[in-house]
């Protein structure tokens, strides 16, 4: 089976090709805005043009447009193409490539989450959460984590109030999807935005 990877949570625009397990194209780049603008080229680049028989998508959480953007992609090309089409965490990912890279009893993920506040949620190896999600200011962040290693692009915010923290940068990768356990590959295809929206509805 071939799997189509999707992911535009973040600041990176990042896609991978996946046939029996194993990434035969990849593409990843760091673009801040403009995944709508990135995504469909960087897709029809790959092999066939990227059809696969299944499409993941990263969920969440991150930037409300990002995700909007490659949610939108995964369904439109799973209707084209007859797929199946189903979601995985952000967070989850890039706690699979920090326990790829340095094996620890656990570890927490932080990525920005807009508002001066960090999304964040700790792993156990697998990985597997041994939290909940939550969207914390830095501070209460700083408590949550506790003293384990820490990685994940919203590090910046942990380090301007605790310079002693251990800290890795890192966004999330279409290609670690293969680092991921099947159970966190299931989820729907919707968007977990970690927070609620900013515009409120009238009552």
């Amino acid at each position: 089976m071939r799997t189509l990877v999707i992911d535009t949570a973040t600041a990176a625009c990042s896609i991978a090709l996946i046939e029996d397990g194993a990434v035969v194209a990849r593409a990843h780049q760091v673009v801040g805005r403009g995944h709508a603008e990135r995504l469909v080229p960087m897709i029809a680049a790959l092999p066939d043009g990227g059809r696969a028989d299944r499409i993941l998508v990263d969920v969440g959480p991150g930037s409300f447009t990002g995700l909007r953007v490659g949610i939108a992609a995964a369904r439109g090309l799973a209707l084209g193409w007859d797929a199946d089409v189903a979601g995985f965490s952000s967070l989850a990912l890039i706690a699979a490539r920090g326990f790829a890279d340095r094996p620890t009893d656990d570890l927490a993920v932080v990525i920005e989450g807009g508002h001066g506040e960090v999304f964040m949620q700790s792993f156990a190896p697998g990985p597997a959460p041994i939290a909940d999600l939550a969207s914390l200011r830095p501070e209460a962040a700083v408590l949550a984590i506790d003293g384990r290693p820490a990685i994940g692009n919203g590090l910046r915010w942990i380090q301007a109030i605790h310079p002693a923290q251990e800290l890795r940068d890192a966004l999330p990768d279409a290609a670690d999807v293969v680092l991921l356990p099947p159970a966190l590959c299931a989820l729907p295809p919707r968007p977990i935005y970690g927070r609620a929206p900013d515009a409120k509805p009238a009552v």
